[in-house]
């Protein structure tokens, strides 16, 4: 008799681990259907945890160019160029009682059903967490460590660049003959991390003064202010404490040599180069229009007109 109730209670056991593979089987290929597909959806928030939510939303909203620059939103877009992402779930892995994994085999197939032969078959992983009794998207490859620390130093670098701009608006812009708007432009050499809470930054710095006619930026004076900056604080409150710049005339080469020692070689060829230093003006007059909202189409700083290519 007691054999017997050791055997019911094995079958039982194998049989309720059998149920709760197939249930996260079925759930697991029920929110692959939730991986993002070039836009995070209101409706996916159900699907995934509070945490991974949020990370994938900062993500999906960091300006365009950033996010492709680095492709972090690959790792959570599929579906590209015509095709439909087909999911097959092949095993689940049941890691304790409120996390599980699942092996996901990704391959892309065209609209009209057929398999793309061009595109390989991937093994994903999808994370899953139970929460409040329901089993949720918590991960997806494991890269939601790495979007976070991608988010941490976005976060830090658009505040050394606050910090900067501000800097040059208010002590050095004040000094030229002045427009309705200033415009600081960053041409960022370098950064280094000078402990207790500062960091150095390199950089050709730029400052202009505009005057805003109809849907054109003219410029009313500018100038260039190269050097490297000591930026103090924490978190979103930063403040620049000192700027050592390069020496005009004769004194300029040396000065730039002896402040931007080892990155010196990176200042030089991006300070003789036209060409990127337009880019970087477009890119971000580009930003600072679309901060202010303002409509703008061209702007000027010698004797022609320069369309503004902005993508928003």
């Amino acid at each position: 008799m007691r054999h017997l109730c050791f055997l019911l209670c094995a079958l039982l056991l194998l049989s309720a681990c059998g149920t709760e593979e197939g249930r996260l089987r079925q759930r697991a290929e029920e929110l692959c259907r939730y991986v993002p597909d070039h836009e995070l959806l209101e409706k996916s928030r159900g699907f995934m945890t509070e945490d991974f939510y949020a990370v994938l939303d900062t993500m999906f909203n960091l300006p365009q160019h950033e996010a492709m620059d680095h492709e972090w939103l690959y790792y959570f877009v599929t579906g590209n160029g015509g095709t439909i992402a087909d999911y097959e779930v092949q095993s689940v892995t049941l890691v304790d009682d409120t996390h599980a994994v699942a092996s996901v085999l990704v391959r892309q197939k065209w609209e009209d059903g057929s398999f793309d032969p061009e595109t390989d078959l991937e093994e994903h992983l999808l994370y899953m967490e139970r929460v409040d009794g329901e089993w949720l998207m918590s991960d997806f490859d494991g890269h939601k460590a790495d979007c976070v620390r991608y988010i941490a130093g976005n976060r830090r670098e658009q505040a050394l660049r606050e910090a900067v701009g501000a800097y040059l608006v208010r002590e050095i812009g004040v000094h030229y003959r002045q427009g309705g708007l200033c415009v600081p432009v960053l041409m960022m050499v370098a950064e280094e991390d000078a402990g207790a809470d500062s960091t150095l930054v390199y950089g050709d710095f730029w400052i202009f003064w505009y005057n805003l006619s109809g849907d054109t930026l003219l410029a009313v004076s500018g100038g260039n202010h190269a050097g490297c900056m000591t930026v103090c604080g924490r978190g979103d409150s930063l403040a620049v404490l000192s700027f050592e710049q390069t020496l005009d005339g004769a004194a300029n080469e040396p000065s730039a040599r002896r402040i931007f020692g080892t990155h010196y070689d990176i200042y030089s060829s991006m300070h003789s180069n036209d060409v990127v230093r337009e880019a970087v003006c477009q890119e971000q007059l580009c930003e600072y229009v679309r901060r202010h909202s303002l409509t703008v189409r061209y702007f000027r700083h010698g004797p022609g007109f320069t369309p503004l290519e902005c993508q928003f």
